[in-house]
């Protein structure tokens, strides 16, 4: 008898009186598992499935340019469904995921190849949803909902050819809240007549991938707003009708959660839910995070809340890339918030009031708990600075001269692009930044101190006049310390004539830019 099966004979009885209301349904054997019997289990069926799926590669591969794409996905995700639809071992159910992942790829290959650029997407969407539904394991239904919100959200992208990535941010925009209008369908569902277990889990993948699509939404075009590519805000600093959208989600996710809970039927929260969908109104994914944070609160999803307060830090935090906005009128508005926020908060603070339902975590936990994080904060920071502070003090002074750059990316906004000609035998591939220890280059100092970085360093005694200098990863390379130097708005101009980039070296290697010398080494 299958869990399925189980869990509405429990329903039936329940409402025939037979059990009680409360009852919950035996608890899934396979729940029982000890993790490291589940990972070293699914480890041994994954490395099984490899020669596998290499097999299935050599007898279809010659075929998939006359169909054989489609062949072999179908019957890989047939054979998927049926083994993670039957109550079979551990191994075998982690056998049947590598099998449904090449499936799913295969019938991707081919769709994307001969239909339409939306067409495609919205098919798997379909097919990511109905396998879904089809298998039984919880975690892979949230990953085949997660899929599906992905798939779905693409299929509202411009497109630039089968494999391009999204142009614009508006579409980009657009499809994510459409996806996540299906979820609020599906969540009202829920609320009103309630859902089956699995049904749930696929809402939940969906969901989380929606919150994901949200925040990164914020650094897509130099940030939702103001971009280059014609941003949501198109190119001056101000809301658009986006932003206008985001805004009144947040106010409805506010009203409905004063609606549920009467203890929020306050002034303070209602001049807290008119700050934030101020804030939405200029950051267009926010309201659509506040909006989930509010159904899911009232659902008790407090798993769920969390992500998608992750999600509105991450937006609000993203805020600092819309380069449209003077960095000092960011700042403001920012600062701006916060002050009205803790003003509104303060009373319900200092007399300890929880302004939630009775039975959700407050009170002197709640107080303790924000103050040992943000001591936590603090200690970080200060000990941050203070290595800084020590590295600026006790390491001697070099000149690194800039390497070119593209034209088109050497100003931007309040910050200056840089480069630095490293040794060819720099490791230069994403997959170097996996090293255990950071790649160290062989610097030449001439009489100025201006460095010439001459060699990889592979351990060998330095000579004389030489030091070492530490790599740092960044964006799939190694640089010097960083690529990008930040000033005040408005000193764009001073800054252009910098031909040297200084730094603070110690003699384990550890660098710090602390500043942009001209041609002749002068200050600028």
């Amino acid at each position: 008898m299958t869990r399925a099966t189980i869990e509405a004979l429990w329903r039936e009885a329940q409402a025939r009186g037979l059990l009680p209301a409360d009852a919950s349904p035996p608890v899934d054997a396979t729940a029982a598992r000890p993790w490291p019997v589940v990972l070293l289990t699914a480890l041994g069926a994954w490395l099984a499935a490899v020669p596998l799926l290499v097999a299935v590669a050599l007898m279809f591969g010659p075929l998939f340019k006359h169909g054989g794409a489609y062949l072999a996905g179908s019957v890989l995700l047939l054979t998927s469904v049926v083994m993670l639809r039957a109550s079979l071992p551990l191994f075998v159910e982690q056998l049947a995921v590598p099998l449904l992942l090449a499936g799913g790829a295969s019938l991707g290959f081919g769709l994307f190849r001969n239909l339409h650029e939306p067409a495609a997407p919205a098919v798997l969407a379909l097919l990511a949803w109905g396998v879904g539904l089809a298998v039984r394991p919880h975690w892979l239904k949230a990953c085949l909902g997660a899929a599906a919100a992905l798939f779905m959200a693409m299929v509202f992208w411009p497109w630039v050819d089968p494999f391009g990535a999204p142009v614009g941010t508006t579409a980009y925009w657009l499809g994510w809240h459409v996806c996540l209008g299906a979820w609020l369908l599906v969540a009202v569902r829920e609320w009103r007549i309630g859902m089956n277990s699995g049904l749930v889990a696929l809402a939940a993948g969906w969901l989380l991938m929606c919150l994901l699509g949200l925040a990164l939404m914020g650094n897509l075009g130099r940030g939702v707003g103001g971009g280059p590519e014609g941003g949501i805000a198109g190119s001056h600093a101000g809301a658009s009708w986006p932003g206008y959208v985001s805004s009144g989600l947040a106010l409805l996710g506010a009203g409905g959660l004063g609606l549920i809970w009467p203890s929020l039927r306050r002034p303070a929260y209602g001049g807290v839910a008119l700050v934030l969908a101020g804030l939405a109104a200029f950051m267009p994914a926010l309201g659509a995070a506040l909006l989930v944070l509010a159904g899911c609160a009232a659902q008790a999803r407090w798993r769920l809340a969390a992500a998608a307060v992750l999600a509105a830090i991450w937006i609000v935090g993203s805020f600092y890339y819309q380069l449209a906005w003077p960095l000092a009128t960011k700042a403001a508005l920012l600062v701006g918030a916060g002050v009205l926020l803790g003003l509104l908060m303060w009373p319900l603070w200092r007399h300890g009031h929880a302004a939630v339902p009775a039975g959700v975590a407050g009170g002197r936990g709640a107080r303790l708990g924000a103050a040992v994080s943000l001591a936590a904060v603090l200690l970080v920071i200060n000990a941050a600075i203070a290595q800084k502070e020590a590295l600026i003090a006790e390491g001697q002074p070099v000149f690194i001269p800039l390497a070119p750059v593209d034209p088109r990316s050497l100003m931007q906004g309040d910050f200056m692009r840089l480069n630095f000609a490293l040794p060819g035998e720099v490791p230069s591939q994403a997959g170097g930044l996996l090293a255990a220890r950071r790649p160290h280059v062989v610097a030449s100092l001439d009489g100025r101190r201006v460095a010439r970085l001459v060699r990889l360093h592979d351990g060998s005694a330095l000579a004389p006049g030489e030091l070492l200098i530490e790599l740092s990863p960044l964006g799939g390379r190694w640089t010097v310390v960083t690529d990008a130097w930040f000033f005040r708005e408005g000193e764009a101009g001073r800054w252009s004539a910098a031909r040297f980039g200084e730094f603070r070296v110690k003699p384990d290697g550890q660098a710090l830019l602390v500043g942009l010398r001209g041609g002749a080494l002068e200050r600028l």
